[in-house]
């Protein structure tokens, strides 16, 4: 290498400092339990480019600390917040497994209204804590004399839009759901006609019958934003906002839509140019175990190890769907972990291992584990799909029922009802996934798929975040049909205009037509 050479890579290390000591300021606003994990992985990348963050957090947090060194916090103190805790989702799972057991046509209309009760309950959370933010002067304050560059947040509640939109900051979404179903459906067309909406466990090839299903679906879903949602949200922004703000038209406003999904898993779809897509984005090659569990890793043999979790929300099934499980366990010459919570099971076999924590991405990549039994959370499947694990589904709650569908009918999964699941079911699902070489197949096709990328989802998210503070925004992105009315997005008024003057053309023929045949017959009279 001659001098100069060296003069300009020196230089050019220089720069690269120099640029990654002028970081950005960035607000924070997230959502707790299994949203919080895939933002922390968002936010330790960004750190490492220099920008410093500021956490806005309820002081009832299960998952977000106060004092981090990864960042600041603004902790918050909502009034009369009904408490949503572990008693409350435990309640959720009854209540999933309950409908489980009903016939099809009731369990449409017991899912309507439940999904209605649950709305009211986590909207009028984030009311309270929004409102508690913007009621205080002196946070307000101090937030707009902090200068930030963008607000970061996940829009499944629309906490973070109201604050971004109240302190005109540009807006990214690190986002899956938004109100009631997917959140293409804010921003891209999404017709019912082949986009399965949320929890109908539909797949993009529907029959006739599904198809009108899903279209009632989508009809439930609009109605519920509309008369369920907007209306929480009214009086705040009748005190706090411009005359004429909207809910909607400010959840459509984010710069950037960074999304949880990768067209591997999904199903595809309309889509905007403001939407980067980075599913699997927190997935990353396995670190080594601890000396316990690589040893009882190895101690499996040629069998392997079968790694069973229900998520961060989910402690434990009911006692008598766990003692199933335990027992099918037992069964099986696999070793098996399984992250549990609660009373260990009487059932239990010598083979597995119980923790109320395991290094779940670590243990996926490990090439010893075999199949993974998962409720199906968005994380846990990404995992797998990059690890090019076989997945035994048992979903649960939420989103959960149209994860592992996506995956069964990739032939990646195989699902089981766990309202009604017996230790034999469990065991016969269990050898299926380990013995049927079409699932592994399946999902390491999946896997080889996925990391076929030009540039990794975690990059191309950094990417974006920083180019919209680069640039104040990207307004050039978002679709014009976001300032449009509903009635002129579907060409209504155009409809009813072109209809208006096709019957006045028809109606004028007509009369011209009498008027002609009344002058030709008079002139007739008249010549007789």
């Amino acid at each position: 290498m001659d001098m100069s050479s060296k003069w300009l890579s020196a230089l050019t290390c220089l720069l690269s400092v120099v640029c990654c000591c002028h970081g950005g300021n960035i607000l924070v606003f997230p959502e707790d339990g299994s949203h919080w994990v895939n933002m922390q992985v968002i936010l330790r990348k960004l750190h490492t480019h220099g920008h410093s963050f500021t956490v806005v957090r309820s002081s009832k947090s299960w998952y977000i600390h106060e004092n981090s060194a990864l960042y600041n916090t603004i902790t918050v103190n909502p009034v009369e917040t009904e408490d949503v805790g572990q008693d409350y989702f435990n309640m959720l799972l009854d209540r999933s497994l309950a409908l489980q057991k009903m016939s099809p046509l009731v369990r449409f209309f017991e899912q309507q209204k439940d999904i209605t009760t649950v709305l009211k309950v986590f909207h009028n959370g984030v009311l309270r804590m929004v409102s508690a933010m913007l009621d205080d002067a002196e946070l307000v304050k101090s937030l707009r004399e902090a200068k930030f560059d963008l607000l970061l947040t996940d829009p499944a509640f629309p906490a973070g839009v109201l604050v971004a939109n109240f302190l005109q900051l540009p807006m990214v979404y690190n986002v899956r759901w938004l109100n009631a179903g997917d959140a293409h459906m804010q921003t891209a067309p999404s017709p019912p006609s082949y986009v399965p909406m949320y929890n109908s466990l539909l797949h993009d090839q529907m029959s006739f019958l599904q198809r009108v299903e899903n279209f009632l679906r989508y009809l439930c879903s609009l109605l519920q934003e509309r008369y369920v949602i907007v209306p929480i949200y009214r009086e705040l922004l009748e005190r706090h906002f411009p005359p004429g703000s909207d809910l909607l038209s400010m959840q459509q406003s984010a710069d950037i839509w960074l999304m949880r999904m990768d067209f591997v898993f999904d199903f595809p779809r309309p889509t905007m140019p403001n939407i980067i897509y980075m599913g699997g984005f927190q997935c990353k090659p396995a670190q080594a175990l601890p000396v316990d569990l690589e040893e009882f890793m190895q101690s499996s043999g040629e069998h392997g190890v079968v790694f069973m979790s229900l998520g961060a929300m989910v402690g434990a099934l009911p006692r008598t769907i766990t003692e199933a499980i335990a027992s099918a366990f037992a069964k099986i010459p696999q070793k098996v972990m399984w992250r549990y919570h609660g009373e260990r099971p009487s059932t239990l076999g010598n083979n597995t291992l119980l923790l109320e924590w395991f290094p779940q991405n670590d243990l996926l990549g490990h090439p010893k584990t075999r199949a993974f039994v998962s409720h199906g959370g968005t994380n846990g499947i990404y995992e797998a799909i990059y690890h090019g694990v076989p997945v035994l589904a048992l979903p649960l709650l939420f989103d959960q029922f149209d994860n592992v569908m996506r995956l069964q009918v990739r032939n990646a999964a195989r699902v089981l009802q766990v309202a009604t699941l017996t230790s034999q079911e469990f065991l016969e699902g269990l050898k299926d996934v380990l013995e049927n070489p079409l699932y592994r197949s399946s999902i390491r096709k999946m896997s080889e798929l996925h990391r076929d990328q030009p540039i990794s989802p975690l990059d191309s998210a950094t990417f974006w975040i920083e180019y919209v503070m680069r640039h104040k925004g990207a307004a050039h992105l978002r679709s014009e049909a976001n300032n449009l009315a509903w009635y002129s997005y579907h060409s209504l008024d155009v409809l009813v205009f072109l209809l208006a003057i096709a019957v006045i053309a028809f109606w004028t023929s007509v009369y011209v037509c009498r008027f002609l045949c009344c002058r030709k017959s008079i002139k007739k009279r008249k010549v007789d």
